[in-house]
C-alpha cells in the first residue's frame, strides 16, 4: 500500500495528550474488574498503560492514531473484522496518580493479504510511546491486529455459531470405535493382536505380523518423545490459529501417534523432546488426544467424565462470565462491539463475545505478580491464540525460566488463548 509506505516513512507523530490524568477511580475500576488485589495506592499497574490513551466511546479529532487511515481503508475494502494478535509492552516506571501523560505513535507496517483461520486479512502494526509532563518516556508498546473479511455468519450449532461445534470430526467405524471410547474415558488405547501380541496404530482389521483378525487393546502410558514434527502455518484449519506444531510421537510402547504439541511455543518443539499425553476438549462432544512437554504444568481440562482435578500448581483460574468480559472491556476503555454485543461478535464469525487483549495482558500481569512476589515488571510480551469466549474458563500457568523471566500460558477449552513472556527488573 502506498499509504502504508508514506505513514511508515513519516516516523513518530506529534504528542497527543491522554484524555484523563492518571486517577484513582480508573485504577480502582480496572483492578476490581480484573480481580487484581495488588497494592496500587498511588501508582497505576504497569499493564494499564494503554488504558490512559484509549479514546473511549467517543473519539475526539485530536485522538487519531498512526494506523487509523490504514484501518479505515481496509474497512472500506471489506476487511471489517478486527482481532488483536500481539502486544509487547516495556515499562520504564509506574505512573503516579495525578500525572498527565501524552502519547506518540509510529506506524509499523502492513503485511498481506494472508490466509488465516479467521479468513483473508492484513496484519497491521504500530508502535506507541508514553511520556510524562517532562517529556520523559515511561513506557512503550508494539501492537498488532489482524483486519480480515468476515465469512458468512455460521448457523446455530455449527463451528463459530451458538453451540461452538468443532467442524473437523473423526470417522469412527468398527475398527476405531474402541480408540474413541478410550479417549472419552481418558485413556489412550492401542490396538493389540490377540494372538501374537503385536501392537499397531492406526488400528486395522488384521494383524500385519501374523494376519490374525482377532484383536484387543492395551492402555498406553501416555509418555513418549517427538519422532518428527512440522510447524503448520498454511492452509487455514477451522478452529485452529496458526502457527502450531503437529508431531509424530513415538510412545514408550513402540508405536507412533500423531497429535498437536500444546503447552509451549511451536519453535520450542524439538525431535527427541519428551512429551506426555493431554486431552483437549474441542466442543461438548469431541475430545482429542494431544501432547505437551513432559515437564509442562498439568492441563486445566481433561477428557474424563467427570474427573475432579486440582488446577495446576500456582495456576490462576478465571471464569469468563459475560459480566467479566464486558466489565473488563469497559474498565480498559475498549468499546468494540465484539466484547459487548453477542450479535455483533457472531456477525464477525465469532462464537460469542470474547476477552479483549488489554484484559489478557492485565491478567498476565496479575498472575506474574501473584507468582513472583515483590517483583518489578520490566516488560510483558503477549501473543494471542484461541479466543477466550464467554462461558469458558481461562487458566493461567507459568514456568520460571530464570530469576528475571517467567513464561505464562493461558489456556481455554479450545486451546491456548495466549502465550506470554514476562521479564522482571533486576533488583537494586
Amino acid at each position: 500500500m502506498a499509504l502504508a509506505g508514506r505513514l511508515e516513512a513519516a516516523g513518530e507523530g506529534p504528542p497527543l495528550p491522554c484524555p484523563d490524568p492518571v486517577n484513582a477511580a480508573m485504577i480502582r475500576n480496572w483492578t476490581q474488574a480484573l480481580g487484581d488485589t495488588g497494592a496500587w495506592d498511588d501508582v497505576a499497574p504497569p499493564a494499564m498503560i494503554q488504558v490512559w490513551s484509549m479514546p473511549g466511546l467517543v473519539r475526539r479529532p485530536d485522538q487519531r492514531g498512526a494506523a487509523d487511515d490504514v484501518l479505515a481503508m481496509l474497512d472500506a475494502a471489506g476487511y471489517t473484522g478486527i482481532v488483536a494478535t500481539n502486544c509487547d509492552q516495556a515499562y520504564d516506571r509506574c505512573v503516579k496518580v495525578g500525572e498527565q501523560l501524552s502519547t506518540r505513535m509510529r506506524f509499523g507496517g502492513v503485511t498481506g493479504p494472508k490466509r488465516t483461520a479467521m479468513g483473508e486479512g492484513y496484519f497491521v502494526t504500530w508502535h506507541q510511546t508514553w511520556y510524562d509532563e517532562n517529556d520523559e518516556r515511561v513506557a512503550e508498546m508494539l501492537f498488532r491486529v489482524l483486519k480480515f473479511k468476515p465469512g458468512p455468519r455460521p448457523p446455530a450449532g455449527s463451528a463459530g455459531g451458538t453451540g461452538g461445534r468443532y467442524p473437523l470430526r473423526p470417522a469412527i467405524g468398527q475398527d476405531t470405535a474402541f480408540f474413541w471410547d478410550g479417549v472419552n474415558a481418558g485413556e489412550l488405547r492401542i490396538q493389540r493382536c490377540a494372538d501374537c501380541g503385536t501392537l499397531r496404530h492406526p488400528p486395522g482389521p488384521m494383524c500385519p505380523e501374523c494376519h490374525s483378525p482377532n484383536r484387543d487393546y492395551v492402555v498406553a502410558s501416555g509418555r513418549g518423545e517427538v519422532h518428527s514434527y512440522v510447524v503448520h502455518h498454511h492452509p487455514p484449519v477451522p478452529g485452529r490459529t496458526p502457527p502450531y506444531a503437529v508431531a509424530v510421537v513415538e510412545l514408550e510402547e513402540g508405536v507412533r501417534v500423531v497429535g498437536n504439541v500444546n503447552g509451549c511455543p511451536p519453535d520450542e518443539v524439538r525431535v527427541g523432546m519428551p512429551v506426555r499425553l493431554v486431552f483437549e476438549r474441542m466442543d461438548d462432544e469431541l475430545v482429542l488426544p494431544q501432547w505437551t512437554p513432559a515437564d509442562a504444568p498439568p492441563p486445566p481440562v481433561t477428557a474424563a467424565e467427570p474427573v475432579e482435578e486440582e488446577p495446576a500448581s500456582g495456576g490462576l483460574e478465571i471464569e469468563l462470565t459475560p459480566t467479566f468480559i464486558i466489565s473488563t472491556a469497559i474498565a480498559t476503555r475498549d468499546f468494540m462491539p465484539v466484547h459487548h454485543d453477542p450479535a455483533q461478535a457472531r456477525a464477525q464469525g465469532s462464537q460469542d463475545i470474547f476477552v479483549n487483549i488489554l484484559t489478557s495482558i492485565g491478567l498476565v500481569q496479575r498472575y506474574a505478580l501473584e507468582t513472583v512476589r515483590d517483583a518489578t515488571l520490566e516488560s510483558i510480551e503477549v501473543r494471542l491464540g484461541a479466543p477466550a469466549y464467554a462461558g469458558d474458563t481461562l487458566t493461567l500457568t507459568g514456568d520460571r525460566v530464570d530469576d528475571r523471566t517467567l513464561r505464562v500460558r493461558g489456556a481455554v477449552s479450545i486451546g491456548d488463548h495466549l502465550t506470554a513472556t514476562v521479564r522482571f527488573r533486576e533488583a537494586g
